[in-house]
């Protein structure tokens, strides 16, 4: 007991909490600029240009069959970026790849009589996108989104194995090279897992929460 208490120690667990709100703040951005540019990219690779099919296709194919390890690998030594802006580039590239076509699926799935219908009330291909078939396929891809926000917080784990970034589980390694104790390591281990789990449960919940109130609303 005494030898956990030597590694569950305010300075530690403030050192670990750091290397946590670096974690939410890489995936966060990440996050939000993926949402964007996968938005952008599921609308290229529905519309009718093909020159934007393409692009858009080839981009989604490439980057989502590509392991997100060999991303980060590749943008930090490329593009010679320092740890942290190369971690959110590479998950931005590869998140919104993912998103896309998650996006492009929630798309799909609304009614097309939706778009025919915001025709025949003279609204524009924007405004029916913006207003009518985006809010509509929200609800639906909202689930497989929330999954894959998740999946962008736990996979920041690869970043210091890469590029030695002290987001959570970096910190925690760095700790874990200071004690040797069986107990010690099991125990940092299963802090850095709870702390993991406990996030990324709250914020399923809360996914499953508003589709459930959405649905309830929609009936």
């Amino acid at each position: 007991m005494e030898s956990i208490l030597e590694v569950l120690t305010p300075d530690n667990l403030v050192f670990i909490f750091k290397g946590f709100g670096l974690t939410l703040y890489i995936s966060l951005i990440a996050i939000i600029l993926s949402t964007l540019i996968g938005t952008v990219l599921a609308v290229m690779r529905n519309g009718k240009n093909p020159v934007l099919r393409i692009i858009s296709s080839i981009y989604i194919e490439f980057v989502r069959n590509v392991p997100n390890l060999l991303w980060i690998f590749t943008i930090f030594l490329v593009f010679k970026m320092k740890s942290t802006p190369a971690g959110i580039t590479a998950f931005t590239l590869f998140t919104s790849a993912a998103l896309a076509e998650i996006i492009r699926g929630g798309l799909n799935a609304v009614d097309k009589g939706q778009y025919e219908a915001g025709m025949s009330q003279g609204f524009t291909s924007a405004q029916i996108l913006y207003y009518i078939i985006l809010p509509q396929a929200i609800r639906k891809m909202l689930p497989a989104i929330i999954s894959q926000f998740v999946t962008v917080i736990k996979d920041t784990s690869l970043l210091y194995s890469v590029i030695a970034l002290q987001e959570l589980f970096g910190a925690s390694q760095i700790l874990m090279g200071r004690y040797f104790e069986p107990e010690q390591v099991f125990s940092l281990y299963i802090l850095i897992a709870l702390i993991y789990f406990s996030f990324n449960l709250a914020i399923s919940s809360l996914s499953h929460m508003l589709a459930k109130r959405w649905q309830q609303a929609a009936e």
